[in-house]
């Protein structure tokens, strides 16, 4: 279930994380890891899944994939960069089919690793390596659902618009808000709430997407967002350019890679085509968030996580009183309980089931950011039997 429940006037906030690891992923990842185990089954066959995550992806899918006949999860993190509390959801973890590796860098290194990965058709084939990142088009398909559900909840008649604020690292949440809209959902604007790693906010302003280098990419108090390379952001550029999958591929494969950036800003179409797709942007910072946590807990007796507080942050600056604004809740507040205690001196409930989830024993393997590194531990895994 995803009920909405308002927060203020004309303001809501959707319910995504009551799933088993608390986090919106789970309503994606849990009919994915059904459906995959079902489907290998059917065609005897066996699927090693390499994935990268900043922090909830991980933890979903593991859990999404525990136990599952047929499946090995390979994910990949950022070292020392997660909350602990996702650290132990992940690491804990000592089902047999589910390896955990600690990248040293930043999650875009993971990212890198894992499109290295899909750039080796040879590799790919030799282990069956398959993807549950938002760049797997069945996540994103998943994810339409709860837009339209949640447009229902707050609309009488399909004639009223509705605008929905995500927060959003790697553009993949929403992007299905986006495919939502071009299926006819009348959303009248998708308004992108990011914190101190705004590379997504920036592009939706200026027209410039300029990826950040290590050194550049912020750890934040909303770690999940601390992106600054949206892989899901290429899909909605082919719908912006009218499906030119030339132009597309010159800006993503031949522009970004060797500047950097690139710049659709002195592109006379830029803004037009931006405001018929409906979005905005905003960002975020650490002490934005602290006071949002604040207020929604005195004023609205809600408590909200560091990624949804970046959310209902940016979705004030832009709600208007004619028009619903909804905000998709990312995580339960337990998973980032550090920011919590900072915010109001005071840590989040805990549901029963993760009481001393730190405390257990934790496997994982930290390997450097080498993508032949990774492939060499994937295939020593695959090829030596389990004991």
């Amino acid at each position: 279930m995803a009920p909405v429940r308002p927060l203020e006037a004309g303001v809501y906030v959707q319910e995504l994380s009551n799933g088993p690891t608390l986090a919106f992923k789970d309503m994606a990842m849990q009919l994915l890891g059904n459906l995959l185990e079902y489907e290998l089954a059917r065609r005897h066959e066996e699927l090693n899944i390499l994935g990268a995550t900043s922090g909830d992806t991980g933890s979903a899918a593991e859990y999404a994939m525990r136990g599952k006949k047929g499946v090995r999860v390979f994910m990949m993190s950022p070292h020392g960069r997660m909350s602990a509390f996702q650290q132990a959801q992940m690491f804990s973890l000592q089902d047999d089919n589910i390896h955990n590796i600690a990248i040293e860098g930043v999650f875009d290194d993971c990212q890198d690793i894992l499109k290295a990965v899909s750039r080796d058709p040879e590799f790919k084939r030799r282990f069956k390596i398959g993807a549950v990142n938002s760049i797997n088009w069945g996540r994103l398909v998943a994810q339409v659902v709860y837009y339209f559900y949640g447009y229902f909840q707050v609309t009488e008649d399909s004639s009223t618009h509705v605008d929905f604020t995500v927060p959003s690292g790697n553009f993949g949440n929403i992007c299905a808000g986006h495919v939502a809209r071009m299926m006819g959902l009348p959303i009248a604007r998708l308004v992108i709430a990011t914190n101190e790693n705004d590379v997504l906010d920036e592009f939706f302003r200026t027209g410039v997407y300029r990826v950040r280098g290590r050194a550049d990419t912020h750890e934040t108090s909303s770690p999940s967002m601390d992106i600054s390379k949206a892989s899901n952001l290429e899909r909605f550029v082919f719908d912006m350019l009218g499906r030119d999958a030339v132009r597309t591929r010159s800006l993503f494969d031949d522009q970004l890679r060797e500047r950097g950036s690139f710049d659709l800003g002195g592109d006379p179409a830029f803004v037009e085509v931006a405001t018929r797709f409906g979005f905005r942007s905003g960002s975020s910072t650490h002490a934005d968030r602290l006071a949002t946590i604040r207020d929604t807990w005195r004023r609205h007796d809600t408590l909200i996580d560091p990624h949804t507080a970046d959310g209902v942050k940016v979705a004030r600056m832009h709600a208007v009183p004619e028009t619903p604004m909804v905000v998709l809740e990312t995580a339960l507040p337990i998973k980032f309980a550090g920011t919590i205690k900072e915010a109001l001196g005071r840590e989040p409930d805990r549901p029963q089931r993760f009481i001393g989830i730190e405390d257990l024993p934790k496997r994982f393997k930290v390997l450097p950011a080498d993508a032949q590194t990774v492939k060499n531990y994937v295939a020593e895994i695959v090829l030596v039997p389990a004991e």
